[in-house]
């Protein structure tokens, strides 16, 4: 995989000169939202995380990368056509298989075999680079991960500029948001991952800083490594009638608890630098590299 990345440097610098300069006026931001048990909101945080930033003006894209159980389409109740599966395979172009969606934000459906581009020909990876170049255009990539620490989930939480960690109160929840970052820490080639820890479904602030702090200590304490707490997330039954009715909070209640804590999130993680200056090219490079 060392072989495919430096492929892969030499093909990012064969898109034409237009393409980059154009490409670098934007600083994409490469958000991985991932989770060590499913059943902790994560998509559904992932979803108006990305409406907050188009609320803001921002050029948003949402990939769902949850390639076992896909279900972004479902919260934004919309059926894509195409997925990234028919990029790699070069049957689409990036551009065709973009959604436009009604909240604002552009979706792009992920693909059971997305972990095949670690095994394309230098053609293949020609085609699928310089497609994968043109999401340079956008602000911000939030990244579904799937929940967990299968291999393609960890090819995403890699390669992002930052990695948002989801628990919730329950105990559970807890242990295996300890155990995704211990996996982060100390299996993956850069220990220098930028993590971030939100809690989700939390009766208080008091709460969510109670447990924050307490997963931080020990990731600190037997991990010998720093965990930021980026906010919580209020229990409210606005986002379960929302999930219902298969629309967003941050659209269907704007003024709720858990859409001013997502607007707070997303004002935090502004205020904050990722250091990245590759974008997209940074992203594939590091999806590449060998575990």
């Amino acid at each position: 995989m060392e072989d495919q990345a430096q492929e892969l440097r030499e093909l990012m610098g064969n898109i034409p000169e237009t393409e980059k300069k154009e490409k670098a006026s934007h600083n994409t931001r490469i958000i991985a939202i991932t989770s060590g048990k499913g059943g902790v909101g994560k998509t559904n945080l992932a979803v108006n995380m990305a409406i907050a930033y188009a609320q803001q003006g921002k050029k948003v894209i949402l990939i769902d990368g949850d390639l076992g159980m896909a279900n972004v389409n479902v919260v934004l109740n919309i059926v894509p056509k195409y997925n990234l599966m028919q990029v790699i395979n070069k049957q689409k172009t990036m551009q065709e298989i973009i959604l436009d969606t009604e909240v604002g934000i552009k979706f792009i459906a992920g693909a059971n075999g997305f972990s095949k581009i670690a095994n394309l020909s230098t053609d293949e990876l020609d085609y699928f680079a310089k497609q994968f170049s043109e999401l340079g255009n956008a602000d911000i990539i939030i990244i579904d991960t799937g929940a967990g620490i299968a291999k393609n989930v960890l090819q995403f939480v890699a390669a992002a500029d930052e990695v948002y960690v989801v628990t919730t109160p329950e105990p559970t929840a807890i242990t295996d948001a300890y155990g995704m970052i211990k996996i982060i820490t100390t299996e993956l080639v850069d220990r220098n991952i930028n993590i971030k820890l939100l809690v989700n479904r939390v009766r208080s602030a008091e709460e969510g800083k109670k447990i924050s702090d307490r997963i931080i200590n020990i990731v600190a304490q037997f991990l010998n490594y720093k965990v930021d707490y980026i906010g919580f997330v209020y229990d409210d039954p606005v986002v379960q009638a929302s999930v219902i009715r298969q629309k967003p909070f941050m659209i269907v209640n704007p003024t709720s608890k858990p859409a001013q804590c997502i607007k707070h999130i997303v004002g935090r993680i502004e205020k904050t630098d990722f250091g990245s200056s590759e974008g997209v090219s940074s992203f594939l490079k590091k999806f590449l590299r060998k575990k």
